[in-house]
C-alpha cells in the first residue's frame, strides 16, 4: 500500500497541468534551453506518420523534436536538466540569462508527451550521452529516479533528417504526444513561428540565433514536407525583415509599419529601480503606426491588419525574451489598440519584483498594475501616489517598485491614443478614403475571431473547430449549404457558403432569417464557423438589432454620435458572438442542451419584455 503524502500520480498529473497554454509555448521552453547552452542554431523538426481515418489515409504528427548546435551536457548536468525543480540555474548568481527555475525541459515536456528523450554530446554524435523520463513508468512504480545518462546512439532516423549535428549538441524528442493541440507539423510550425519569432524576436533579428522548421514524413525522411526558418515578430513593428514584411509589401506600405513615438531620444525611457542594495535599469519603449498603414476602409482587416491583431497589448522582455504579451493594459475590444506598441524589458535581478511565474509566461505583479485603475485605486484610498507606495513598501509589496513605470505607461498610453484619433480625423479628411473607421464592418468579427484564435491556443477547442482543420474546402462548402439550405431566405445556399468560406479569418458570420422560435438568435456551428442567424420575427430584432444591418452615414451624424453608435452596434456584435462561441465550447450533451435551452426561454423573456404597442 502506498502511504506517501501525496500519491504520485497525483504529482505527475498536476505538474502535467502546470499552464503551459498550448504546445507553441511548451517548445519555446526547449528553444530557452537551446539558447542558454550557446546554440547559434536550432531546429524544431515534426516527425509525422500515416493514419487511416474514416477510410482515408492522413498525416499526423507522431514525435516533436528540438536539436541544437549548443554546448551539449554531461552526465552530471543532463540527469540535473530531466530532475524538476533542479538545473544549472537556481543560484542568483547563475541567473543572469533566461533561464532560472529547473523546471523547464521536464516540465514543458510532459506538459505535451508521456515520453520526452534526451541525447546530448560533447566531442562528436557518435559519443552522445542519452536519458529520459516516462510518465507512465513514472506512474506505476517503474520509475523512481532519473535514469543514469548512458552512451547511446541517436536514432538513425534523426541522423537522416539532420544536415549537421556538430561536434556539439542536444536532441530532445517528445513521443506519445497525448496533450498536443495540433494534429499536423505544418499547423505547430505555424503556430510556433507567430510566437516564437515574436519572443526570441532580439536573438533572431541581431543574428544571435537562426531556428528552422521542418516537417518531415517518417516514411520519406531524406526528402522534408515543409521547411521554414522563422523570422523576428515584433509588436513594437520597427524591426525590417520581420513575419509582416510580406504582407506590407504587397501593400506597397512602409517597413517597418510604425515609427518611433517620442523620436530617437525619447523612443526609450530608462527607470532605475533599487532592489536589495542594488540598482538595475527598466526599459520602456514606445511605438506607432505610420498613417499609411491605417489607410483604407477597413486596414484591421487586411493581412498586415491582421498581423498586428495578434500582437496587442504591452510587451514584457526578461533578459531580451519576452514573457507576456500583457493585454490587461488594452481598452477590451477596441480595433485601434493595434496601431500602438509598448516594450517592457527588465533583467532577471527583478524577477520577484515584476511577479515572473515558473514557467516563464507572465509577470504576475506588472499585470496586476496593468489591469488596476490607479487613478480610481488612489481616489477609493484618499491617497497620493507617493502615499500608496509606502503603504506597499511598508506590507513589502513588491509592486511598490512598479507604481512610477506603470503610472507612466498609462499616462504615454492615453497620450497615444490621443496621437492615433488625430490620425483617423486626418484620414477621414483624406478625398479618396472612404470614411470608416476600424470599428465599423467586419471590425467586431475580425476582434472575435481573434480572441477565438486565442482561445484555442489556451485549449479550448470544440469539435467545430476540429472540423474546420480536418475536412476540406469541398466538404466545408457542402455543410455550410446544407444549413442555409434550411433558409427559405437564402437564394443560393451553395454560393453564400463559398462566400463565407473565403474569409477564413472570420470566424463569425451573422445571417436574418425569419423563424419561428421563441429565441430571437440561434448558434449554428459548422465548418469551423459560427452563424449566427437574427430572427427578424422577434421584437428585440426591430427594437434592437437591426442596428447591426444599418451602414452608419458619417455625413449624417456628428462625429461624437458616429462613434457612440458604432461602438453600441459592435458592442451588440460582441455579446451574440461571444454567446454563441460559449455555446459552442460546451461539451456536447445534457449542458449544451441545457445552454441552448437557456438561450431559448432567455428570447421569451425578451420577447414579453420588448413587446411594446406602437
Amino acid at each position: 500500500m502506498d502511504h506517501s503524502i501525496v500519491p504520485v500520480q497525483l504529482v505527475v498529473k498536476s505538474m502535467r497541468d502546470n499552464g503551459y497554454k498550448n504546445t507553441a509555448y511548451a517548445i519555446a521552453e526547449l528553444i530557452d534551453n537551446s539558447i542558454q547552452h550557446g546554440s547559434s542554431t536550432v531546429d524544431l523538426i515534426c516527425l509525422e506518420h500515416d493514419e487511416l481515418i474514416n477510410m482515408r489515409t492522413v498525416s499526423r504528427i507522431k514525435e516533436i523534436a528540438i536539436l541544437d548546435n549548443g554546448s551539449g551536457m554531461d552526465a552530471e548536468t543532463l540527469q540535473k536538466a530531466l530532475q524538476f525543480g533542479n538545473g544549472t540555474n537556481l543560484t542568483k548568481e547563475a541567473q543572469v540569462s533566461i533561464g532560472k527555475f529547473g523546471m523547464g525541459l521536464p516540465s514543458s515536456s510532459i506538459s505535451q508527451a508521456v515520453r520526452v528523450d534526451v541525447w546530448t554530446w560533447q566531442h562528436g554524435y557518435q559519443w552522445a550521452l542519452h536519458s529520459y523520463i516516462d510518465v507512465d513508468e513514472i506512474s506505476n512504480g517503474t520509475l523512481t529516479m532519473v535514469p543514469d545518462p548512458a552512451q547511446s546512439p541517436i536514432p538513425n532516423k534523426y541522423i537522416q533528417i539532420a544536415e549537421n549535428l556538430g561536434d556539439s549538441g542536444t536532441l530532445v524528442v517528445w513521443s506519445k504526444l497525448d496533450r498536443c493541440l495540433w494534429r499536423t507539423g505544418k499547423t505547430i510550425i505555424e503556430h510556433s513561428e507567430y510566437l516564437v519569432g515574436r519572443m526570441y524576436r532580439k536573438f533572431i533579428n541581431s543574428g544571435k540565433v537562426i531556428i528552422n522548421a521542418t516537417v518531415v514524413r517518417e516514411a520519406n525522411l531524406l526528402n522534408p514536407e515543409f521547411t521554414t526558418s522563422f523570422l523576428a515578430n515584433d509588436p513594437l513593428y520597427l524591426m525590417e525583415n520581420t513575419s509582416v514584411s510580406k504582407y506590407l509589401a504587397t501593400q506597397s506600405l512602409p517597413d517597418p509599419m510604425f515609427f518611433k513615438y517620442g523620436g530617437d531620444d525619447d523612443f526609450e525611457v530608462k527607470y532605475p529601480v533599487k532592489y536589495r542594495g542594488e540598482t538595475h535599469i527598466v526599459y520602456v519603449r514606445y511605438s506607432v503606426a505610420f498613417e499609411a498603414a491605417r489607410k483604407g476602409r477597413n486596414p484591421g482587416g487586411l493581412p498586415h491588419g491582421k498581423h498586428a491583431g495578434g500582437n496587442v497589448g504591452v510587451s514584457i522582455l526578461r533578459a531580451g525574451r519576452e514573457l507576456d504579451l500583457d493585454t490587461s493594459w488594452i481598452i477590451g475590444y477596441d480595433p485601434v489598440e493595434r496601431w500602438w506598441g509598448v516594450e517592457v524589458e527588465f533583467p532577471p535581478a527583478l524577477d520577484e519584483v515584476f511577479g515572473v511565474t515558473n514557467n516563464k509566461q507572465y509577470a504576475n505583479n506588472f499585470r496586476e498594475l496593468g489591469a488596476l485603475n490607479l487613478t480610481q485605486e488612489l481616489r477609493d484610498r484618499n491617497q497620493t501616489i507617493f502615499e500608496f507606495k509606502e503603504e506597499l513598501l511598508a506590507e513589502d509589496d513588491p509592486k511598490a517598485f512598479l507604481i512610477d513605470i506603470a503610472k507612466d505607461i498609462k499616462n504615454q498610453l492615453s497620450n497615444i491614443r490621443k496621437t492615433l484619433d488625430a490620425q483617423q480625423k486626418r484620414l477621414e479628411k483624406e478625398p479618396s478614403a472612404t470614411r470608416h473607421d476600424d470599428q465599423t464592418d467586419l471590425g467586431a468579427e475580425i476582434h472575435a475571431s481573434e480572441v477565438t484564435e486565442s482561445r484555442k491556443e489556451d485549449g479550448h477547442v470544440t469539435p467545430n473547430d476540429k472540423e474546420e482543420s480536418s475536412t476540406t474546402d469541398e466538404e466545408k462548402e457542402n455543410a455550410l449549404a446544407t444549413i442555409l439550405a434550411d433558409d427559405e431566405n437564402v437564394e443560393d445556399p451553395l454560393q453564400l457558403a463559398k462566400e463565407i468560406l473565403i474569409e477564413k479569418s472570420i470566424k463569425y458570420q451573422f445571417i436574418e432569417s425569419n423563424f419561428e422560435s421563441n429565441a430571437f438568435f440561434t448558434v449554428l456551428p459548422v465548418a469551423g464557423k459560427i452563424i449566427i442567424k437574427l430572427n427578424t420575427s422577434h421584437p428585440a430584432y426591430n427594437q434592437f438589432v437591426e442596428i447591426l444591418n444599418d451602414t452608419i452615414d458619417p455625413e449624417a451624424t456628428s462625429t461624437n454620435l458616429r462613434q457612440r453608435l458604432t461602438e453600441a452596434k459592435t458592442g451588440l456584435k460582441l455579446l451574440l458572438m461571444a454567446w454563441a462561441r460559449y455555446e459552442d465550447e460546451q461539451p456536447v450533451g445534457r449542458l449544451k442542451d441545457a445552454v441552448k435551452s437557456a438561450r431559448q426561454d432567455w428570447g421569451k423573456m425578451a420577447s414579453a419584455f420588448m413587446s411594446i404597442e406602437e
